[in-house]
């Protein structure tokens, strides 16, 4: 058995994650001493494990406690499951990582790189995710409404979407040496936010902090240093000088 604090350096996750996981009925100790100490065994582990592995996956709590806590839950298959889900993650961050490699050496002039070099790897569930996780921290009926327009779009109007996307950044990029409030800038900008309306509609409040989200997510920010180190800076300070004329106009 494993008391709270042994159980919590075990597994790498904070005792008040355990407390939490009891009190929403996600994990519940084996048995309670008489102390009120919480004591963990065997099955607690494994179904602990089950846990983590699912919100490695992003999956939220409470849809995983609906999944291990079904009856017919099959601890094997899970695994063989997240096996399968984390084989392709590793597949997935091999190819960002020769992108990585690839886009450090054209920087350095030490070999050029094509515009369609900077995105390999990019698959287009990571490319819709892009856009989608910020409005996450809103509505989410907006979360689900966006995602019923990206998939109401035929493969092919996917593609153009995300090429459409694609060019942004990149003439975002080209325009980096002007300032982020010159009306090229500023122009880019306007294109960026127009093109956000094919999977949701922020406002001008939402604009600035998907901005932010860019500098301050770490998996937003490693996804704009691979294009450019300075782009997610950059963006940040243009939507800035976006929203205040916008703003000013209202």
């Amino acid at each position: 058995m494993f008391t709270v604090k042994q159980l919590s350096k075990l597994a790498g996750v904070t005792p008040r994650t355990l407390h939490h996981y009891d009190q929403i009925g996600l994990l519940k100790p084996t048995r309670v001493g008489e102390n009120g100490y919480r004591y963990y065994g065997e099955e607690s582990l494994l179904r602990l494990q089950q846990i983590l592995l699912y919100r490695e996956l992003d999956i939220p709590l409470e849809d995983i406690k609906k999944i291990v806590g079904r009856r017919d839950f099959d601890v094997l298959g899970a695994l063989q499951s997240h096996k399968d889900a984390l084989q392709k993650q590793v597949t997935r961050l091999n190819r960002l990582l020769v992108t990585v490699d690839n886009t450090i050496h054209h920087l350095k002039g030490e070999k050029p790189m094509s515009n369609q070099g900077l995105f390999e790897g990019f698959s287009e569930e990571e490319q819709e995710k892009y856009a989608l996780e910020a409005e996450q921290m809103y509505d989410p009926e907006t979360v689900r409404e966006s995602n019923r327009k990206w998939k109401s779009y035929s493969a092919a109007k996917k593609q153009s979407i995300l090429d459409e996307g694609k060019a942004i950044y990149l003439d975002l990029i080209a325009a980096m040496p002007k300032r982020a409030d010159s009306p090229e800038v500023q122009t880019l900008i306007q294109r960026w936010r127009g093109h956000m309306d094919y999977f949701w509609k922020p406002n001008l409040d939402q604009l600035l902090a998907l901005a932010e989200g860019y500098n301050t997510d770490p998996r937003f920010k490693a996804n704009f240093d691979r294009m450019h180190p300075k782009l997610a800076e950059f963006m940040r300070e243009a939507v800035k000088v976006y929203v205040r004329g916008r703003k000013k106009k209202e």
